[in-house]
């Protein structure tokens, strides 16, 4: 049996307590340092820094010197031991999903996926679903503009810096909040209705992830199951909101995992 070290490390302090909170990166290279000294029980908690502590610890993203297939394949050695169910991914670029797959199937994949971030329907959706991966699209609203943030609603402090919420970009992606809401009065619903409908409604293998705070958001996301649409309205929606349609969407930089292991720059609508 794994035993934890002898000495722990409170996290407290790192976020703030009777002192003032470290940068991210000062805070990180603390941990690690713990870490690598042989310490391997580190103590937070969400009253920490106010959430930002846990954050903070659990910070993660793909350790690109493990190779994607010895990651799965200790996650299968869970699965037989029968300590977990199932193994999903989250931002995973074609070339891992294929190489993660064949080690142990995948059983669904997060990603971005909205009207306005749609790049994974040319390569990863296909993908999934000639593998069976269930498919869990991460801000169908569009990280809350088409439930009118940002146009109807204020813009909070945090969305503020987001590229698709600067003022000059904000502009021209107000276009498209006329256009789900030209729609939505159409088929009698609100815009963030329709626009988590047509997640919803691109097959029995997506199962979308909205959030919210309010419970009335809560139920209106909720009435979505009851707004039917055809494959022609589906079609419409999408026609007004092109693929790569690049002249009202700002566009960044995703990095992506490749085969050798090393990051590469791949565009991506937002």
């Amino acid at each position: 049996m794994d035993l934890v070290s002898k000495l722990g490390f409170g996290c407290m302090g790192l976020t703030g307590a009777y002192n003032s909170p470290l940068s991210d990166e000062d805070g990180i290279s603390i941990i690690k340092d713990a870490f690598n000294k042989g310490i391997t029980f580190f103590d937070t908690a969400d009253v920490y820094g106010g959430n930002a502590n846990e954050v903070l610890v659990g910070k993660h993203r793909v350790d690109t010197s493990v190779p994607i297939e010895d990651t799965v394949g200790e996650l299968k050695k869970l699965v037989e031991e029968g300590k977990i169910k199932y193994i999903g991914l989250s931002e995973a670029s074609p070339d891992t999903i294929r190489r993660a797959h064949a080690v142990h199937p995948i059983t669904a994949l997060q990603m971005e996926w909205s009207l306005w971030s749609r790049d994974i329907e040319d390569e990863i959706i296909p993908l999934c679903r000639e593998l069976g991966i269930g498919i869990v699209p991460y801000c169908p609203l569009g990280r809350g503009f088409f439930g009118g943030r940002g146009v109807v609603e204020s813009l909070p402090a945090y969305l503020a810096l987001h590229p698709r919420f600067r003022r000059e970009n904000l502009e021209k992606n107000k276009n498209l909040y006329t256009r789900i809401e030209n729609l939505a009065n159409k088929h009698g619903c609100t815009p963030a209705q329709l626009a988590l409908a047509w997640v919803l409604q691109q097959g029995d293998d997506v199962v979308p992830i909205p959030g919210t705070t309010k419970i009335k958001n809560l139920n209106d996301d909720i009435g979505t199951f009851a707004l039917k649409l055809t494959k022609d309205d589906l079609k419409e929606i999408s026609d007004q909101f092109g693929l790569y349609n690049t002249s009202e969407l700002n566009l960044v930089c995703r990095e992506e995992i490749n085969e050798e292991g090393s990051l590469k720059g791949q565009r991506r609508q937002l």
